[in-house]
C-alpha cells in the first residue's frame, strides 16, 4: 500500500472539504422519493452512537436479511458471529466499538461446505474469492435491512480488532477452523447527531466502460485523494488519512501471513 505523494496544502483542504459538503447523490429526477433507492443513496457509515437498545424482532430481521442473501451456487460461504456489549467485552476485553449496542462480525466459510462435498477441489484462492464476495454480499444485505429499519451502522475492518487486518488474532480468540477467517464487523446502534455528507466517490464515467478497460484521469484521482485526506482530518481532529494508512500499514504483512496459513490450509478429506 502506498502512502499519499503529497500532503494537502490548507487551501487544498479547504477546496477540498467544501467540495464534500456541496457533493449529493445522483438520484434520477423519476426516480426521486422511491424508498429503497433513496435508503441504498443515503445511507452513511456511523461512528456515534445512543444507547437506545435494538429491538430483538428489529435485530432478527437484520441478520435474516443476511441470512438470505444471494451466493454463488447457494453455497451461502459465510458464517456471523453475533456480539451484544456485553459479550464482546466477555470475548476480547474490550468495548465495542463507537459503543454500539449490537455487532455482527462476518466470516468467510469454506469449512462447512467441505464437510458434504467431499470431491471438492482444493482450490484455495477460488474458495478465498467466493468466499469474500458471498460474505460481503450478505453483509451489504444486512446493512441495507438496518437502514431501512432506522438502525444505523458501520463496517470495521480493523477499529478494534474487528476484521481481515487480525485475522490472526481472531482465530484464536474465536477458535476458528482451517476455511474460517474474518472479513469485517458490521457494529448496529441509532445514531447520535446527523449524518455525515457522502464521503468523496469517484465520477460514474470514471469507474466504468465500454469495450476495453481506460485508465481513470489522474487530475480526477489526485482531486479525490486530496478531498480524502481533507475528509479525514475534518472529522479525526488529532489524527491524519496519512496516519490512519501507516496503522493498516503496519498490520499488512502479519495479516497476510495470517491469512495465508488459514485459507492455504490442506483440507484432510
Amino acid at each position: 500500500m502506498q502512502l499519499p505523494k503529497h500532503k494537502i496544502t490548507p487551501g487544498q483542504f479547504l477546496h477540498g472539504l467544501w467540495k464534500i459538503l456541496a457533493s449529493r447523490p445522483q438520484t434520477p429526477p423519476s426516480l426521486a422519493g422511491n424508498p429503497l433507492v433513496e435508503t441504498i443513496l443515503n445511507r452513511r457509515s456511523v461512528r456515534n452512537f445512543t444507547q437506545q437498545p435494538i429491538p430483538e424482532d428489529v435485530f432478527s430481521a437484520i441478520l435474516e436479511a443476511g441470512r438470505v442473501a444471494p451466493s454463488t451456487v447457494n453455497l451461502q460461504t459465510w458464517s456471523f458471529g453475533i456480539f451484544t456489549a456485553e459479550t464482546w467485552k466477555t470475548t476480547f476485553g474490550s468495548a465495542l466499538p463507537f459503543r454500539a449496542q449490537k455487532a455482527v462480525m462476518i466470516l468467510g466459510d469454506t469449512h462447512r461446505n467441505r464437510s458434504v462435498l467431499e470431491t471438492f477441489p482444493h482450490s484455495p484462492l477460488v474458495e478465498y474469492s467466493v468466499a469474500v464476495m458471498n460474505a460481503s454480499l450478505a453483509a451489504m444485505n444486512m446493512n441495507i435491512a438496518a437502514e431501512a429499519l432506522g438502525v444505523s451502522s458501520v463496517m470495521l475492518a480493523e477499529t478494534g480488532r474487528s476484521g481481515l487486518l487480525d485475522a490472526g488474532y481472531l482465530q484464536e480468540k474465536l477458535c476458528l477452523p482451517g476455511g474460517v477467517f474474518p472479513i469485517m464487523t458490521i457494529v448496529f446502534g441509532y445514531a447520535r447527531q446527523a449524518y455525515p455528507p457522502m464521503p468523496p466517490k469517484l465520477p460514474l464515467d470514471q469507474i466504468t466502460f465500454t469495450g476495453h478497460y481506460h485508465e481513470t484521469d489522474p487530475l480526477i484521482l489526485q482531486d479525490w485523494m486530496a478531498q480524502m485526506q481533507a475528509g479525514y482530518k475534518a472529522s479525526h481532529l488529532f489524527s491524519s488519512f496519512d496516519a490512519q494508512l501507516q496503522v493498516y500499514r503496519s498490520k499488512i504483512n502479519q495479516a497476510e501471513e495470517d491469512l495465508q496459513r488459514m485459507i492455504f490450509y490442506k483440507a484432510e478429506n
